[in-house]
């Protein structure tokens, strides 16, 4: 516990300095969605991410360096975990199988909303884009996403999955992304219905490959059994480092951010138990315990939470809500 309380004296002033304005560095950029509430809150964040520097379709491969490199410097495949894979090496080309090449993933299929064009700023919009492994992407194809006991297809290792969902609200075919990065793509899906939600209605009525998962509106965007779903994987697999880190990079590239990312539990304040809560960028919480303490921590910690609510064992990547013994709340970020 002694050890855990000088982790905690050393992220202090790291967590301080984050949450003086925005998380992660972000300052006053979430400053115009302060005080809103669900639908309204969901516009204003809209607004905010809309604006960003447009990149090439073939700008992406030299992107993808920086956005998901591995701490070891090779691909981030969300997909497959067949082999690790050499950027620039193993980039497109013809594959006969899983593992022989990795390739650019809509992880919000293209065809949802027109198909390959340049015209569109969502074609070419890192916040959903990622390196796949080319043969599992393929199999992937439009295909929403869901659970599945993958009767269709599964990667090495199951480690994604096709078949008939499970899901209930859905009977159709979907993919099943590792229970890993189930948080990773919710949190992107909540993105693209934000940034994009103006053109979520053209896209229902002029894409059919897009209903399943769409509901035809700006709010809530996403159809009732996808949204509740895709809310159960977010809480279930909370933002981890990987997510604050790429997201910062994308930021560093196309100059907006997923707010998703910045605010773990954002979604709850659009859509969920908290949509008749006001948002405040710079003294956000769920927890229910907006005090954060800006004395120095010199005694042990009482009790660790996520910034779900969640109890922890241990401090975790991302912010910490921390309960010291003296009844003093500190957010911490590990």
């Amino acid at each position: 516990m002694k050890q855990r309380a000088i982790y905690v004296v050393c992220f202090m002033a790291i967590a301080m300095t984050a949450y003086a304005q925005g998380p992660n560095n972000s300052g006053t950029y979430y400053q115009n969605a302060d005080g809103k509430k669900g639908t309204a809150l969901k516009t204003a964040l809209c607004g905010i991410t809309y604006n960003r520097t447009e990149r090439t379709y073939g700008d992406l491969w030299t992107d993808f360096q920086t956005t998901d490199a591995k701490p070891n410097g090779k691909v981030w495949d969300m997909y497959s975990n067949k082999r690790e894979m050499t950027f620039g090496t193993d980039q497109a080309g013809d594959y006969k199988q899983e593992g022989d090449v990795y390739n650019r993933e809509h992880s919000f299929p293209n065809s949802w909303f027109g198909g390959k064009t340049n015209t569109q700023p969502m074609y070419t919009d890192l916040h959903h884009l990622y390196p796949t492994d080319g043969y599992v992407n393929n199999k992937r194809s439009n295909f929403p996403f869901g659970e599945t006991n993958g009767e269709k297809y599964k990667s090495a290792n199951d480690f994604s999955k096709l078949g008939k969902c499970t899901y209930e609200g859905y009977e159709g075919v979907v993919f099943e992304p590792n229970d890993e990065y189930k948080g990773d793509f919710a949190r992107t899906y909540f993105y693209m219905v934000t940034c994009y939600e103006e053109k979520l209605p053209d896209w229902y009525t002029n894409n059919a490959e897009s209903r399943p998962t769409l509901d035809g509106k700006t709010y809530p965007g996403l159809s009732s059994w996808q949204l509740k779903m895709l809310m159960e994987w977010a809480a279930n697999d909370p933002v981890s480092e990987k997510e604050i880190n790429r997201n910062n990079a994308v930021y560093g590239i196309q100059k907006n951010r997923n707010p998703f990312i910045d605010y773990p539990g954002l979604e709850r304040f659009i859509w969920g138990d908290l949509k008749d809560v006001a948002f405040s960028y710079d003294n956000y919480t769920t927890t229910g315990i907006p005090t954060i303490n800006t004395e120095p921590v010199n005694n042990e910690p009482e009790a660790i939470f996520s910034v779900d609510g969640r109890q922890l064992q241990e401090l975790q990547p991302g912010i910490n809500i921390v309960r010291m013994q003296d009844g003093r709340v500190v957010k911490v970020s590990k």
